[in-house]
């Protein structure tokens, strides 16, 4: 038998759940790409985008994924032949380090492996030793997605300024934006890069690069910028057919709308409470099911752990055998263990990943944890009892702490 029948739930860290509205605004007729309605409302939504990632700088859209935004980053401000630093904390890092290589860019990169923050101190020293400043950029992964570990950005423009390296900060935020605290301006960061598919909860397709005056003075400087990846015309059109080197992504666009909205009515302070009080429910749950089995959360610290997704070890064949339970027996897919390899399981099986990122709430979660439990129960797989109970119970403590009510039972 199985109770796989009903609506789908995609529990992967992107694309994530898209809320029906945004579905809603979606279908529709093709609109005119040249004037009137949709022009005026991309124009009015610019200033929505940069109040997500915190920033007063400007945005270009690109019609692309994340690894199209790590092009577009490095192709307005790094030319062939200089160099880059890349602190990398997983898969996404090396990623952005071998697009830098691609375009011939050499690249210093310092591995954290995946289970530890950046390390500012081993920043410091990588640049302290750039005597000639030779580094025209420091590449760093806010939330690598594969690992699920989250590094401090603000603590890397700390080191920069104590140093006074002149490098720009870019930070890869394509997990992170709209699920943990972001803050663009106030952390210093000259380059944020993020795509529509996680927590701005819009099919995959649109690319974000936020950029500040010192990054625009940095493109200006380069000797040349291919027509497509420039970000000038798309930030300061004389057209709105500039915004996109071309036809704009209409019905993304009308998604976006909506999507931005729901942001700004819930507020981004609330939005990331939201994100940090179900992620806290997810490591109750897991902190009680690793007690007596073999799985753990591959972050060992909880400072250290993304809000938007989670990264966890059973061990090969069981990562994989709880994956296929879930989606064949319940409707409810599970993220594979992407670039988690190891030496007796190349290829990862034995991790798996919860997405609680964007369109998420609280029975959503306790539904995706009683599905899990129930699968550790089917497979008897050994684990710690009462996961889910301990994840009701965090959650319950946070609504109790946020909103103190004494309620009579009569």
């Amino acid at each position: 038998m199985s109770l796989a029948n009903g609506r789908q739930y995609l529990a992967i860290p992107g694309p994530s759940v898209v809320p029906d509205a945004v579905l809603q605004a979606m279908h529709r007729p093709s609109p005119n790409i040249y004037e009137g309605a949709l022009p005026d409302m991309v124009a009015g939504m610019i200033p929505d985008l940069a109040a997500v990632a915190r920033t007063k700088g400007q945005v270009a859209i690109y019609i692309c994924n994340g690894h199209g935004t790590w092009e577009a980053a490095l192709a307005n401000t790094v030319a062939p032949g200089e160099t880059v630093l890349v602190p990398a904390t997983g898969r996404f890092g090396h990623g952005w380090a071998d697009m830098a290589e691609g375009l011939g860019i050499e690249t210093q990169i310092l591995d954290f492996g995946r289970a530890a923050p950046i390390d500012p101190d081993a920043v410091r020293a990588a640049l302290a030793a750039d005597t000639g400043q030779k580094i025209k950029a420091v590449l760093a992964v806010h939330v690598d997605t594969s690992s699920s570990v989250r590094s401090d950005i603000a603590a890397l423009r700390a080191v920069l300024d104590d140093l006074g390296h002149p490098a720009l900060l870019m930070a890869d935020c394509i997990a992170s934006l709209a699920c943990d605290r972001f803050e663009m301006d106030a952390w210093g960061v000259d380059v944020v890069i993020t795509g529509s598919q996680k927590g701005l909860m819009v099919p995959p397709g649109l690319g974000f690069v936020f950029f500040s005056n010192k990054a625009a003075e940095a493109r200006r400087a380069m000797p040349r910028v291919s027509r497509y990846w420039d970000w000038g015309p798309r930030a300061d059109p004389e057209m709105f057919y500039q915004y996109f080197n071309g036809t704009a992504p209409t019905h993304h666009l009308y998604g976006l709308r909506v999507a931005l909205d729901m942001i700004h009515e819930e507020g981004i302070e609330a939005v990331w409470a939201r994100h940090e009080a179900l992620a806290g429910a997810i490591w109750a749950a897991c902190d009680v099911w690793s007690d007596g089995g073999p799985l753990t959360l591959n972050i060992a610290d909880p400072a250290f752990r993304s809000h938007a997704v989670t990264s966890l070890r059973l061990g090969a064949p069981l990562g994989a055998a709880l994956r296929r339970w879930t989606e064949e027996q319940t409707g409810v897919t599970l993220g594979i263990g992407l670039g988690m390899s190891e030496p007796d399981d190349p290829k990862g099986t034995g991790f798996f990943r919860f997405g609680h990122m964007g369109h998420v709430n609280a029975p959503m979660i306790l539904g995706l944890l009683g599905v899990v439990e129930a699968g550790l129960d089917a497979l008897d797989i050994p684990h710690g009892k009462g996961g889910v109970s301990a994840a009701a119970r965090q959650l319950a403590s946070v609504v109790r702490d946020a909103s103190p009510k004494t309620v009579k039972v009569a």
